[in-house]
């Protein structure tokens, strides 16, 4: 694969990550997310969320009528190989403001077929001035 075939595929990869989670997490429409751009299978390692497909739509479709308005800010995105790594601001009403690092793995077909994320409470206080993100 040429440097030019290449970079279009990472390309195109963060950018079905990106539209997935806004369709999913913004925009409240987790069913719709993984029909669009998920694999034929979806593997979760986020211990908080059942495995599969069906496992994702329970736990987000949950969340959404727990959590009106709740808001995804991409800060960074980040492709290698057939990974794509979201680097975002989670602000969840009523509950806390989240730093997370979603690592998604990509299939051939620019699909998404595994997830695990790492997520932390952004403080009210720091140690630093440099914030989280």
């Amino acid at each position: 694969m040429s440097d030019h075939e290449q970079f279009g595929r990472l390309e195109r990869n963060k950018q079905n990550v990106v539209a997935f989670y806004d369709l999913m997490f913004n925009q409240c429409r987790p069913r719709e997310a993984l029909e669009r751009y998920a694999g034929a299978t979806y593997t979760q390692h986020n211990p908080g969320v059942g495995d599969g497909k069906s496992g994702f739509i329970a736990y987000f479709e949950d969340v959404a009528e727990r959590y009106p308005g709740k808001r995804v800010e991409f800060k960074r995105v980040i492709a290698e190989d057939n990974l794509v790594v979201l680097h975002c601001r989670q602000d969840w009403p009523g509950d806390h403001v989240w730093a997370g690092i979603d690592i998604f793995r990509i299939d051939d077909d620019g699909k998404i077929v595994e997830h695990g994320d790492v997520l932390q409470i952004v403080p009210q206080e720091a140690k630093n001035p440099n914030g989280m993100f």
